[in-house]
């Protein structure tokens, strides 16, 4: 029998996005807007999105390479208070291995005439099969994913009224806890 191990990390991203609550929630919360932001657009894998918004519903999300195994995210949304928090447990597959499973939080925050999206994740990686570090940077690159998202949206919003985009940062928050 292999050897079983776990590690449990927690990490805490923080994002700011120059539109209202609603809009980062709208984003989060649609089917339609979160399949333009949750998948890599440039490299399209995704076999199977899934989406049931409320208390007690599902996401999933499966794919992987054309001949590798498919990556399978599954979701229970915990509880959700609109435009403020998003309270969800997942788990992660390669193939038919779980290799994690994590509680999340995504708080939206008003902050000037945008939003400060705070995501905190605890999650226990089994088996070596995966690792906080890695599960960190995916997860930011998802949120940085969102934000240009927006900015692309912006851009030829600006583009057509002859203005220029100006960016804000989207800044990690780098201290981290473990449990």
């Amino acid at each position: 029998m292999a050897e079983r191990s776990v590690v449990h990390s927690t990490f805490v991203l923080e994002r700011l996005y120059p539109v209202a609550p609603a809009k980062v929630y709208f984003a989060l919360s649609d089917p339609a807007a979160k399949r333009r932001w949750f998948a890599d657009p440039d490299n399209p894998m995704t076999h199977r999105h899934e989406m049931d918004f409320c208390v007690g519903g599902q996401e999933v999300n499966a794919g992987g390479p054309k001949d590798g195994p498919i990556h399978t995210y599954t979701a229970t949304y915990q509880d959700i208070v609109p435009n403020q928090r998003i309270v969800y447990s997942y788990d992660m597959l390669f193939g038919d291995v779980r290799i994690s499973v994590s509680l999340a939080t995504i708080e939206l925050r008003p902050e000037g005439t945008g939003t400060r999206l705070v995501l905190t994740e605890q999650g226990a990686f089994l088996d070596g099969h995966d690792t906080p570090s890695s599960r960190e940077h995916g997860t930011g690159f998802l949120l940085d994913a969102l934000g240009k998202a927006w900015a692309r949206r912006w851009q030829r919003t600006l583009e057509s009224q002859g203005g220029e985009l100006e960016s804000r940062p989207m800044l990690p928050r780098t201290d981290q806890a473990k449990y």
